[in-house]
C-alpha cells in the first residue's frame, strides 16, 4: 500500500550518520485525548475498497515516514514491496496474500511450553534490537481529572513485516514482562488505532501457545487497505447490559467487546478484555485478539458504518512452533480473515473451504468452547453486581 512519504517528520527519522543512531536517542510521540479520532471512519467507496489517497494523521505520518525510511535503509529482514493480493470466492470474504520473505526469512520461533512460561532473558527479546529498529516511543498526556496514566510503549519495526507498516508495540521492555497482555499494553494497542485516520489500521496479540514467536510483552500494527469480515459480523449479546457479544460467523467464532470511544467506557472494555484473557491464561488456554475500527455490535453487516472499536478474542488450541506444510499458521491476523500465504502454489490454489479447515482445526472442541463462553460470562456478571 502506498502511503504518502511526509517530510515534515524529521523527528521520527534516523541520522545520515549510522554512528548517530544511538546517541540519538528515541524520540518521543506525545498525544492527547482530542487525538483520538471517534467520527466514523469508512472506507473509500469504490469497487475494490482499496484506499487511494487517504487523509493521513500525526500518528500515521510518523508511523509511515519513519517506516518508510528503515525500509529504505534496509533494517527489515527483506524488503516489503506491493504484495500480491486476492480475495478468495464465497461467502467469508479472506483477504489472501502472497508472502513468500516471510515465510522463509523470519526469525524461527522461541521454544514455548506453556501459555504462562515466564520471562527468560537469555533468549531474543526486544532489549535487543538494533537502536534504528526503534521508531519512537508512544507517550499520551494525563491531560484529563482522574485518567489512568499510561506507561509509555516503544513502537518498532517487525524485521519480518506482514504489510506496510508493521510494527510492535512493547511496554518498557527492561522490566521484563512475559507475553501475557495487560491492561497498558491493551489499552496503548486500542488508542494506536484511535490515532490513526486509516481504516485498516489493526493491532493485535498472540498468547503463548497462539504462535507467539517472542515471550516478551508485544503487540502488532499494520495498515491492510482491504476490509476484513471482523468489522461489520453480526453478532448476539451474552450478557443483559450488553457488554460481551458473540460473534458466530465465519472464519471463527467469537468474542467481541465494543467501545465508542474514550474515557469510562474505554477503561471499562480495557478491564473486561484483560480479566477474560487472565481467565485464559490461568488455565493454559492459548488466545488471539484482534483490534479493528468497526460497527456495533448486533445485528450488522460488512458494509456497516464504523462507529467504533471493536476487540475480537479468540480461545483456541495451544500450538507450539510453526507448523510447516500448511498454505498458513493460524493466529491473530488469519482469525480475522486475512491470510498471508507462504507459497505461489498455495496462493494460486487455496480455497475459501481449505482456509476454513485450517482454521477449525486450530479452534477449541465444543465442550470445552462452551465451557469457556460460560465462564467469561460469568466474569462479567461479577464486574456488574
Amino acid at each position: 500500500m502506498a502511503i504518502p512519504y511526509d517530510s515534515n517528520e524529521v523527528s521520527y527519522l534516523l541520522p545520515s550518520n549510522k554512528e548517530d543512531w544511538e546517541e540519538q536517542g528515541i524520540p518521543d510521540f506525545v498525544y492527547g485525548q482530542e487525538e483520538l479520532l471517534m467520527r466514523e471512519i469508512q472506507w473509500p467507496r469504490n469497487a475494490s475498497g482499496v484506499p487511494g489517497a487517504l487523509p493521513l494523521s500525526r500518528f500515521d505520518s510518523a508511523v509511515c515516514s519513519a517506516w518508510r525510511q528503515r525500509m529504505e535503509l534496509g533494517l527489515f529482514r527483506y524488503h516489503l514491496g506491493e504484495l500480491q493480493t486476492q480475495t478468495l470466492p464465497g461467502a467469508v470474504g479472506f483477504v489472501a496474500q502472497l508472502n513468500v520473505e516471510r515465510g522463509v526469512q523470519r526469525r524461527r520461533p522461541q521454544s514455548i511450553r506453556s501459555v504462562r512460561q515466564p520471562f527468560d532473558p537469555e533468549q531474543f527479546n526486544f532489549n535487543k534490537v538494533r537502536p534504528g529498529e526503534i521508531l519512537f516511543r508512544l507517550h499520551r498526556e494525563p491531560d484529563l481529572p482522574g485518567a489512568v496514566q499510561q506507561e509509555d510503549i516503544l513502537v518498532m519495526i517487525n524485521v519480518s513485516p506482514l504489510e506496510w507498516g508493521h510494527v510492535l508495540l512493547v511496554p518498557e521492555p527492561a522490566r521484563g514482562l512475559p507475553q501475557r497482555l495487560l491492561p497498558g499494553a491493551l489499552r496503548a494497542g486500542v488508542e494506536a488505532v484511535l490515532l490513526s485516520l486509516h481504516p485498516g489500521f489493526r493491532v493485535g496479540f498472540n498468547s503463548l501457545g497462539g504462535l507467539a514467536s517472542v515471550n516478551h510483552l508485544h503487540l502488532h500494527g499494520y495498515y491492510l487497505a482491504h476490509r476484513l469480515p471482523v468489522e461489520g459480523a453480526p453478532s448476539e449479546p451474552l450478557d443483559p447490559g450488553g457488554h460481551l457479544h458473540f460473534l458466530q460467523a465465519l472464519p471463527a467464532p467469537g468474542f467481541l467487546f465494543y467501545t465508542g470511544g474514550p474515557g469510562p467506557d474505554l477503561e471499562a472494555l480495557v478491564s473486561r478484555v484483560c480479566r477474560a484473557t487472565d481467565y485464559l491464561t490461568d488455565h493454559e488456554i492459548a488466545h488471539n485478539l484482534f483490534v479493528t475500527r468497526g460497527a456495533l455490535p448486533g445485528k450488522t453487516s460488512p458494509s456497516s458504518a464504523l462507529t467504533g472499536v471493536r476487540v475480537i478474542l479468540w480461545a483456541r488450541k495451544s500450538s507450539f512452533g510453526i507448523k510447516e506444510g500448511k498454505a498458513f499458521n493460524v493466529a491473530l491476523c488469519e482469525l480475522a480473515g486475512h491470510l498471508p500465504i507462504k507459497t505461489s502454489q498455495d496462493f494460486t490454489s487455496l480455497t475459501e473451504t481449505a482456509a476454513l479447515t485450517l482454521i477449525q482445526d486450530c479452534l477449541l472442541p465444543p465442550a470445552q468452547a462452551e465451557e469457556v463462553q460460560a465462564a467469561l460470562v460469568a466474569l462479567v456478571a461479577q464486574e456488574e453486581q
